[in-house]
Formats: C-alpha cells, sequence, structure tokens
C-alpha cells in the first residue's frame, strides 16, 4: 500500500514528467549554458597588464570632465581595445583596458584627450590620434605619477 501511495503521488508525478519534459531540452538547456563560455573565449588571451597613473594639467591645474585614451601603435601586439580612463577632478588618471581591468598592455600608445575636452580646451590636437603630441611607452614596470601637459 506504501509503494502504491508513492507511485501515485502528485510529487512522483510531477517529477517525472520534469525530468521526461527536461530531456527533451537538456540540449537547448546545456547551449544556453555554453554559450557564454564560448563567445568569453573568443576575446583572446588576457594581455599581461601594465599598472599606468598619472596626471593631465593645464597651467599648473588638474584638468577634468572627459577622459584620457592610449592609442596603440601599429606595432604592438595588442590591437583589441583603447586603454582609456575618466579625469577625476584633479586631473588625475587610472588606466583600465576593458574588458580585463587596471592596466595597460606594453608597447607604445599615442595619448589623446577625449574630443570634446580638447575643444573645451581650445586645444584640438589633443584629441587627435594624428595630431597629438604626447606619446607613451609602456614597458613591464608600472608607471607612476605620469603627467601629460597640455600647452
Amino acid at each position: 500500500m506504501m509503494i502504491s501511495r508513492i507511485a501515485n503521488s502528485p510529487a512522483l508525478l510531477a517529477w517525472i514528467h520534469l525530468c521526461r519534459n527536461s530531456m527533451a531540452r537538456r540540449p537547448y538547456i546545456l547551449a544556453y549554458m555554453i554559450a557564454p563560455l564560448l563567445i568569453a573565449g573568443c576575446s583572446g588571451e588576457q594581455p599581461a597588464l601594465v599598472s599606468v597613473t598619472g596626471k593631465v594639467t593645464m597651467q599648473g591645474k588638474g584638468v577634468t570632465a572627459g577622459a584620457i585614451y592610449f592609442h596603440p601603435a601599429a606595432e604592438n601586439t595588442f590591437q583589441k581595445d583603447t586603454p582609456s580612463s575618466q579625469l577625476q577632478l584633479d586631473g588625475s588618471f587610472t588606466m583600465k583596458t576593458f574588458p580585463f581591468g587596471e592596466g595597460v598592455p606594453s608597447g607604445r600608445y599615442k595619448v589623446t584627450l577625449v574630443p570634446e575636452l580638447a575643444s573645451r580646451l581650445n586645444r584640438p590636437e589633443y584629441g587627435s590620434v594624428e595630431k597629438t603630441p604626447w606619446e607613451i611607452e609602456v614597458k613591464d614596470q608600472a608607471i607612476t605619477s605620469q603627467v601629460f601637459q597640455v600647452q
């Protein structure tokens, strides 16, 4: 009698129904679980990042309300992103490389400000990769207190 009650219990019948239906859906569930891993894997190896911090100044004061970009030179091995940072209230920055985190892959870079900020400073050349006078070479050691002076 006990086995009969268990075999006919609504909970067991619901579980059997769920298992049968989930077996049919299993390939789809598996695909949804694996797809994000495949997409993340397609982004490639994470580059070694070097910490780069500093400040952007003009006439001795911090430049703010904008961003700074490091544009990789053609010979750099890492070309997938342009490392960047928001300028803080004192003009300081900490470079980040999306989606890998804080730091910059080693190599040579042309450095620009966001074009809107360069225009507000009446120095549009600082917003153009072709015209900016700023360059930086990032080696294997951290760069701290790098100052970019708007002339």
